[in-house]
């Protein structure tokens, strides 16, 4: 059945309202769990760090931090909903192939965000807060280590979104690959220069330390190995 105009505003409408709600409620729900938010996210600094104490730097800090994690729980339940109303609104207007294209892109993203979140948050951050402690207890001068606890977040969570966004490298190249911008034997002769962006781009994205640097790149080169296989090939 076609829809004029006007009825695909409003069930644009209909569907951005209900996105909104679903936030606005996810944000009260953050708003009581933020405490244990901001506990989950300190473990790992805390299992690396004996006598761990982190600092509120200002009178509020404490009800800027509760806002932020209210938001971002806000939006880690709001997300799942968002692209579940996106995929109902432009589904009726695909071809079966589209839909065929696209199913498994909506499906596989955050499922790989949510991957790569983990590993920077189980693997590289106790390897990296270790290595900062060890760091900061070597100086030759007296020095006292109190995080600022704003920081230590921004940090953390800013690592957590950078991981989850690079382990979408295998949805990007086999999406380019399917609608043809891509070829598979382009990427396969494009290896060696794949191998020196990403070390580039992880010396970028990451603490300035060797460490976090080759546990960003690792995965997101296997990724890349990954992607090749799922890629059509020239002759097919």
């Amino acid at each position: 059945m076609k829809m004029t105009l006007m009825q695909h505003f409003a069930e644009l409408r209909r569907r951005i309202l209900w996105c909104v709600l679903i936030f606005a409620l996810a944000f009260c729900l953050g708003w009581f769990v933020s405490p244990y938010v901001e506990l989950f996210l300190t473990q790992p600094l805390l299992k690396v760090w004996d006598d761990a104490t982190l600092l509120y730097t200002g009178v509020s800090d404490g009800l800027m931090i509760q806002f932020a994690l209210a938001t971002l729980v806000a939006l880690m339940i709001t997300v799942p909903f968002l692209l579940w109303h996106i995929w109902a609104y432009i589904a009726p207007g695909l071809h079966k192939n589209e839909r065929q294209f696209l199913i498994p892109i909506f499906l596989l993203s955050p499922i790989l965000f949510v991957i790569g979140a983990g590993f920077a948050f189980y693997v590289l951050f106790p390897i990296v807060f270790k290595f900062f402690l060890e760091l900061n207890e070597a100086a030759y001068v007296p020095t006292v280590f109190i995080p600022a606890m704003t920081g230590y977040l921004a940090f953390s969570v800013g690592m957590l979104k950078v991981f989850g966004v690079a382990f979408q490298l295998p949805l990007v190249l086999v999406g380019l690959n399917r609608i043809g911008v891509l070829s598979r034997e382009s990427v396969i002769k494009s290896r060696r220069y794949v191998i020196v962006a990403v070390f580039i781009l992880a010396a970028i994205l990451t603490p300035p330390d060797v460490v976090s640097q080759i546990l960003l790149a690792i995965p997101m080169l296997l990724l890349f190995e990954i992607s090749i296989l799922f890629m059509r090939r020239d002759d097919a």
